[in-house]
């Protein structure tokens, strides 16, 4: 890598770092504890290409009435687009063939085990999409399942890739036993499994059993769904939205200010604070401190009190 790649590559890493999604925060991170995205940036700068990043997540809203306000994107993803479009933005103030950003949607290669109904997914994908034409934010598009496989029923769709692209179970299961990252999102899937089934009707316990099956299953189709963007989008810079140690294959990227590492917009609602400022939190939380505000007749956010 030449020394003019070297300092493209460092300056675009160094515009992610502030947003940086991670759970080791004790010591600030530098640019060289990121060798795989400085590799990943510098391929594509040598071609003098633009930066393309895939970031797979938006998969639909919680189930959870007591997390969110509706099945479609509301603020909290209208502001998410933003920062992100805006971050393709700066990108291209320090590399001029600039970047673009591709947002993988991925709920409906889990949809069934989330328990979320596959046109509600379309829908929240949909409207993702008009978001994104309606702000004008032209660095970003979405890719989900039916660019991949089309008009096939949905079960057959997530059946092909797993049966194509999903680990097994007993690798995932030996990997959280082994590795702490592993086992950390094991645990933040299965926490969020248990607290969006809305219709369990066994006991507590029973329940967290449940989930914690689901848990390998999601992590098996998100594995899945991984390899199959990078068969669809090679050359990319690979983000994500949970949190990710320093050295990992993918940087983890936060898109709001939030309670803890895990908080995403599909998750929460969006409260706009008093000093102008917004943070994503449950919606049984948000309506306690503020009041509802509707955007074109739907519920978009919360406004402090």
């Amino acid at each position: 890598m030449s020394r003019d790649v070297r300092q493209i590559s460092a300056a675009v890493l160094e515009l992610l770092l502030p947003h940086r999604r991670a759970t080791d925060t004790a010591t600030p991170a530098t640019v060289d504890d990121f060798p795989e995205q400085l590799r990943q940036i510098g391929e594509v700068a040598e071609q003098g290409d633009p930066i393309v990043f895939t970031l797979p997540g938006f998969p639909c809203k919680s189930p959870s009435p007591d997390k969110v306000l509706g099945h479609l994107p509301d603020e909290g993803e209208r502001l998410s687009l933003t920062f992100l479009d805006d971050l393709c933005r700066a990108v291209g103030e320090v590399y001029e063939p600039g970047a673009r950003m591709e947002i993988c949607s991925d709920g409906h290669i889990f949809g069934d085990l989330i328990r979320v109904p596959d046109p509600q997914i379309d829908a929240y994908s949909d409207e993702l999409t008009a978001v994104i034409r309606r702000e004008g934010l032209t660095h970003l598009s979405v890719f989900d399942l039916r660019d991949v496989l089309g008009d096939l029923p949905y079960d057959e769709k997530r059946a092909r890739v797993h049966a194509a692209h999903a680990p097994t179970v007993e690798e995932l299961r030996a990997e959280v036993k082994s590795d702490d990252h592993a086992r950390a999102l094991y645990c933040g899937i299965t926490r969020f499994l248990t607290e969006d089934t809305v219709d369990f009707t066994g006991t507590k316990s029973a329940l967290q059993r449940e989930c914690r099956q689901r848990a390998y299953g999601v992590i098996q189709r998100s594995r899945a769904w991984g390899d199959l963007i990078a068969q669809h989008h090679p050359r990319t810079v690979r983000l994500s939205i949970h949190p990710q140690p320093r050295g990992a294959a993918k940087f983890g990227i936060r898109l709001l200010d939030a309670p803890d590492a895990w908080t995403t917009p599909w998750h929460s609602a969006a409260l706009h604070r008093l000093d102008g400022s917004w943070q994503l939190m449950r919606r049984a939380d948000a309506e306690r401190q503020g009041t509802l505000v509707l955007r074109d007749g739907r519920p978009s956010h919360f406004e402090a009190s």
